[in-house]
């Protein structure tokens, strides 16, 4: 299909003609594996190629592209994260920790036999669309190889670019690091730490803080509702799913949730939310509030300065600190392309369903989202759906010319909770809607 964007200058490497009937899938984390297991069980080409020495993307721990902490753990349960067709092992926990997941996303490579068409220590440095007419993508790698492919799928995640805060007025002459760069506590050990950003990590790595550090202060900007992992014995996310089943308006479940906290912290003190239930991520933590109750964690308003070994808040208090960590959130970041090859708009790419460019048919992204609950089996959905698209236009089937003018015409994502305007919620989705959403154009393609 012909796109009306600019033509992006083709480099004078000559192309390797042998991949040009193949799609490239850029990384082999948890999306880029859902998307080479539903293109080989399509009968789809494809080369995946990785820039780490194996698969597991953010969660292959210590890695150049993983952002998590040794204690990372999932905050969303097994039944709600695992993939569609591959249940995570029953031995596991309800919400497994960071190596438990690595070990899960090696075996689904391994179950789906994978491994074979992933090209690991493989790293791209551009892609360019091919100036000829008959269309395809050039690829470049770091080692100078350049390569045409019929198309792309973009998969390399979207929590690696660290978004850090407005500068502030002064400095800091203690340490100061991005929460991407913080893994295992020896950094908090007798230290006076703060910690900026109400996200989970900021809440998690304020928690592990509390048993490490000398003091801990927490920086929160906007007071966010923060969830129990547990309530009466379960993961708090199954209730959520429960409710979402039966359709409960949201009014109601806004009401329940609100009784889940009340009951779990009513013994601790709690943010009070300058917002709705649902209008922001999800933050989930077991141990915060009490945290806070025993004097472990102090919480303070917004930074306001940086004086030297002093930090200042907006309610004029000030602390002594030697690290802070800052838990801002990423970046949205694709260097390697151009960002009008990903119809940009409005600070993120503007495609439907977050997957499908509007005109063309050679690009698409997967994993682009973020979900109120787990993504493993989103992506998949996702993969399955451009496999059923791709197959559906060769055969041209009229599900695969819907698909395509809906595309073209429709909006890019609609959510059915209107939330907090600001960078955390760029990607936002409400997995339910979105996930039953992806599943009715599945079945259309069918």
């Amino acid at each position: 299909m012909s796109s009306p964007l600019a033509e992006v200058p083709q480099s004078s490497a000559v192309a390797d003609r042998t991949t040009a009937e193949k799609f490239c899938i850029l990384g082999a984390g948890s999306s880029g594996l859902a998307v080479a297991k539903n293109f080989l069980a399509a009968g789809i080409p494809f080369d995946c190629l990785e820039r780490e020495d194996d698969v597991g993307g953010n969660w292959y721990y210590g890695r150049q592209a993983s952002s998590i902490y040794r204690s990372t753990r999932l905050i969303s349960s097994k039944p709600l994260t695992e993939y569609t067709d591959f249940p995570m092992p029953e031995h596991y926990p309800d919400q497994p920790d960071q190596d438990m997941v690595w070990r899960y996303l090696r075996s689904y490579a391994e179950h789906f036999q994978l491994y074979p068409h992933i090209e690991f220590n493989t790293c791209v440095e551009s892609l360019a669309r091919a100036r000829e007419a008959i269309g395809g993508w050039d690829v470049r790698l770091t080692s100078g190889e350049m390569r045409r492919y019929r198309g792309l799928v973009v998969a390399n995640g979207h929590n690696w670019d660290p978004r850090w805060p407005p500068v502030y007025p002064g400095s800091f002459s203690g340490d100061a690091i991005h929460a991407c760069a913080y893994k295992t506590p020896d950094l908090l050990a007798g230290r006076r730490v703060l910690i900026v950003g109400g996200g989970n990590s900021g809440f998690d790595i304020a928690t592990e803080s509390a048993r490490h550090a000398a003091a801990t202060f927490h920086s929160l900007r906007r007071r966010y509702p923060l969830l129990p992992r547990y309530f009466r014995g379960n993961a708090v996310d199954q209730g959520g799913e429960w409710m979402l089943r039966w359709r409960l308006p949201l009014w109601l479940r806004r009401l329940a949730i609100a009784r889940v906290c009340g009951r779990a912290w009513s013994a601790y003190w709690q943010p009070v939310a300058d917002h709705a239930f649902f209008e922001t991520h999800p933050a989930i933590n077991g141990r915060w509030p009490i945290d806070v109750a025993r004097g472990a964690i102090v919480v303070k308003p917004n930074v306001r300065e940086l004086a030297g070994i002093e930090v200042v808040f907006d309610d004029g208090s000030r602390e002594r600190i030697d690290v802070i960590i800052y838990a801002t959130g990423y970046n949205l970041s694709f260097p390697f392309l151009d960002a009008a090859e990903l119809n940009w708009k409005d600070g993120r790419p503007e495609l439907f369903l977050n997957v499908f460019h509007p005109e063309r048919d050679d690009l698409f992204v997967v994993g682009m989202i973020q979900p109120d609950s787990g993504q493993f089996g989103l992506v998949d959905c996702q993969s399955r759906l451009i496999a059923a698209y791709l197959s559906g236009l060769k055969r041209a089937r009229r599900g695969a010319r819907r698909l395509q003018n809906a595309k073209r015409t429709k909006s890019a994502t609609s959510n059915a909770i209107r939330y907090v305007d600001s960078a955390r919620h760029l990607l936002e989705v409400e997995h339910f809607s979105y996930r039953r959403t992806l599943q009715k154009w599945i079945r259309r393609l069918s």
